[in-house]
Parts: structure tokens; sequence; C-alpha cells
């Protein structure tokens, strides 16, 4: 069980009053757990810096308008590999079904492919087992991680330490594999965005001239989880 995949979900959630009280102590938390090397740790001084000491409804505001107004920065992962389409659905029920197999209840009111609850179940899992889990959707997880570094350094620093962590090419281009929705600033831009047509990826969507982006197409085909599988288990 690990504690750094359970700050790193707690910083990527809303920020509440508990998390700005720990943020002083989850630099010492995550040196002492020992998963990230000390320039990850680095990296996330800004974020634990700003949490601790900026007004708690200047920070709320922020991580809304980073995270809330489109999809461009969705934490849901499932989204930026099957959009609203019923394959979603489907890969949530059995995503629900490894957290509940592994021994975790999902209590809170996100979907199951919420980035933190998702890391709240590689919490639980033994370390080789969490980091190929954690595997499965490295192509969203990159493509977070590059958008982010544009938007907001702070919590990019939270996405590149899980793509080292799972040791992924930050640098492949995935920005292709997974188009980008609009990112409006009006409310009815906002709403027309997310009635697009549904977010797809593989051949003909990929970047190489070719038709295909191999690591990419691979990485979002592990995640497209069969209905009725489960989670390999380390013996």
């Amino acid at each position: 069980m690990s504690v750094t995949y359970r700050i790193l979900s707690a910083l990527l959630q809303y920020p509440t009053a508990d998390v700005q009280k720990a943020a002083p102590e989850m630099r010492a938390a995550l040196i002492e757990d020992g998963l990230l090397g000390a320039e990850q740790i680095a990296a996330l001084d800004p974020l634990l810096g700003k949490l601790a000491t900026s007004g708690l409804i200047d920070i709320q505001e922020d991580y809304v308008e980073l995270f809330d107004r489109g999809r461009v920065h969705s934490l849901h992962l499932f989204e930026h590999v099957h959009g609203e389409s019923r394959d979603r659905g489907q890969a949530m029920v059995d995503l629900r079904d490894r957290y509940l197999a592994a021994g975790l209840d999902p209590v809170s009111n996100e979907l199951p492919d919420y980035l933190p609850q998702f890391l709240e179940y590689c919490s639980i899992l033994p370390k080789e087992e969490a980091l190929e889990q954690l595997a499965e959707p490295g192509v969203v997880l990159v493509a977070l991680a590059q958008r982010l570094e544009q938007r907001d350094p702070n919590y990019a620093a939270i996405l590149i330490a899980l793509c080292d962590l799972i040791g992924v090419d930050r640098s492949i281009d995935v920005q292709s594999a997974i188009k980008p929705a609009d990112d409006p600033d009006d409310l009815e831009a906002l709403d027309a965005a997310w009635e697009e047509e549904e977010v797809t990826f593989g051949a003909g969507s990929a970047p190489d001239g070719t038709g295909e982006c191999p690591q990419a197409a691979a990485m979002v085909n592990r995640f497209a989880v069969p209905a009725g599988s489960e989670p390999a288990r380390s013996n």
C-alpha cells in the first residue's frame, strides 16, 4: 500500500480546507514513502506551497477554471478514450468491478474513471501491480501532462510524476490520437462542445502519416477493458 497515490489523488481533487491543512506535511510523507524521486517531489513544491498559503476560494476558483470548463483537462479517463459513447458506460462498470475485486468500495459521487479515484485504487495494490494498472491509461496521462504543461505547470507536475512512474515516453505525439475538445469561455459554447461527436482514437486519427501511432494505440487498447474481465492479481 502506497501513501503516494493517496496524496496525488488528494492533490488532484477539488481543494478543501483539509487538503490545505495537510499540504505542509505531504512533502515529508512523499519522501518517507519513497515511490517518487527527489526531483519529482521538488516539482510538486509550487503546488503544495500554493495550497498551503493561498486563500481557499481563490484556489477553488482556479481549480474549477482548469478542470471543469471543458473536456481538454478532464480527469475522467474514459472520457478521453470513449467520449460519451455506450462503450464508456460498460468500461466504467468493468472498472468498478476491479475496485470491488480489490476490496475497494467506491462511495464518492464521482464516476469510476475519475483519476483521483483510480489512484485510490492503485494505492491499495502491491507496488508492481499498481504500476501495471497505472500504465493502462498511460496515453491519457501523457496527453493530460502535455496539456497541463501549457496551462498550469503546478498541476502538470502530478501528471508528469505519474508518467515517470510507469516509464512512458512523455514526448510521444498523442495529441492527434486523443483529439482535444473545445475549451470555451461561455456557457453556450460549453454546452455545444459537450454535445460534439465522441472522441475516438486509432488508425484514422493517428499522427505519423502512416495512419498509426503504435504506442498510443497500444495503451488505449490496454485501457479499453473487455466486458467481464478481471484485473490480474499478484501472487
